[in-house]
């Protein structure tokens, strides 16, 4: 029998690329196996997952506004309309297990699933448990975390310590700093600097980087910057003329970009961190303090406890986080101690060990 797997969610890169490492784990072991993902439409997981070389089907569907209630008027005839479109896709491919791995669309079809008893798997990839995931998790049949601590969300029972998935292609890569400096049309003779704000960008981290964008070529600097869709053209704009700066809305092979990366500026949500430890990265994080419960200040500082991460908050970093950058580029000591430790932390197979819990349950 071939089994048939649902894999729901998206939104953002956190949790996109950890569903397709799942996805790549679960066919390394069972290549017969269907995976269908199942994504909002609009969102990004409808462009990168099929470029992943995996079908998706696009949901009519959009998460809770919290700045404005008048534009929550037609939630609840969205989320009917999901259902049905769910209800649809499951007769269509009748899968015989569900992933969710976080985002608008994970909801309803795991709910669904649910339902109808079909085993459901839900990974968390943060600290703290987003509110569907911990209704869902009820009925669960396994729930992945990178952590510790999660039993005051998920039953006990059920919880297992996996760490977070971590893309094939930054795992694997062979990449070396050479190449990955020629990718980008860069010196290498130049230490390189990778700015990130996560897959659609940070405005905090871009503005800090327009504003001082002189002082990188000052010191002796140059700049791999991936601005997000918002700042895109700001950010071409600013870096017109600069041979030391390369910029971008996306990466596309991060593995390139980590590889040509002597320092890192970065959000620190729980995925972005699981790929600066496998790569043992020297890293300023710049935490979205907008984030559930300010997960991603507890995530940073949990780093900077450890000597494995420097920490500057988001309303400091316009006037921070460049000079941040630059002290640490010139002090190899602390750059050597930052990647030690945070390499220690890296866990490299969580996706391998998700898919062996998954494909032994159904």
């Amino acid at each position: 029998m071939t089994k048939k797997i649902i894999i729901a969610g998206g939104g953002t890169g956190g949790h996109i690329f950890p569903a397709i490492a799942i996805a790549n784990a679960i066919l390394k072991q069972e290549p017969a196996t269907e995976i269908l993902f199942v994504g909002a439409k609009g969102k990004m997981e409808m462009e990168k997952i099929p470029q992943a070389g995996f079908r998706i089907e696009g949901l009519n569907i959009a998460g809770l506004d919290r700045s404005s209630l008048i534009k929550n008027i037609g939630l609840p005839f969205k989320l009917v309309r999901s259902f049905l479109q769910v209800d649809r896709i499951f007769n269509a491919f009748r899968p015989h297990a569900v992933i969710g791995v976080g985002g608008y669309s994970s909801f309803p079809v795991l709910r669904y699933a649910q339902a109808k008893r079909i085993p459901s798997f839900i990974h968390e990839s943060n600290s703290f448990a987003g509110k569907s995931n911990i209704m869902l998790g009820k009925k669960a049949a396994k729930i992945f975390v990178a952590g510790g601590g999660m039993e005051k969300f998920f039953p006990a029972n059920k919880i297992y310590i996996t760490g977070n998935p971590v893309r094939e292609s930054i795992v694997q890569s062979t990449v070396s700093r050479e190449e990955g400096i020629g990718f980008f049309g860069l010196d290498a003779a130049k230490k390189t600097v990778l700015s990130v704000g996560g897959s659609l960008g940070a405005k905090s981290i871009n503005e800090a980087m327009d504003k001082d964008l002189d002082l990188f070529e000052a010191n002796n600097l140059q700049l791999v910057w991936q601005t997000g869709k918002p700042y895109a053209a700001a950010g071409k704009a600013r870096a017109k003329g600069k041979t030391n700066v390369w910029t971008d809305d996306f990466i596309n092979k991060m593995e390139y970009a980590y590889a040509a990366a002597d320092l890192v500026i970065s959000r620190s949500g729980a995925m972005a961190i699981a790929e600066l430890c496998v790569m043992k990265k020297a890293v300023v994080f710049v935490p979205f303090p907008f984030a559930a419960e300010d997960h991603q200040t507890v995530n940073a500082q949990n780093l900077v406890n450890k000597n494995a991460g420097i920490m500057i908050k988001d309303n400091e970093a316009l006037a921070q986080l460049v000079p941040a950058i630059i002290d640490l580029s010139k002090d190899v000591h602390k750059q050597l101690e930052l990647k030690t430790n945070i390499g220690k932390l890296g866990i490299s197979n969580a996706d391998e060990i998700i898919a062996t819990e998954i494909l032994k349950s159904i």
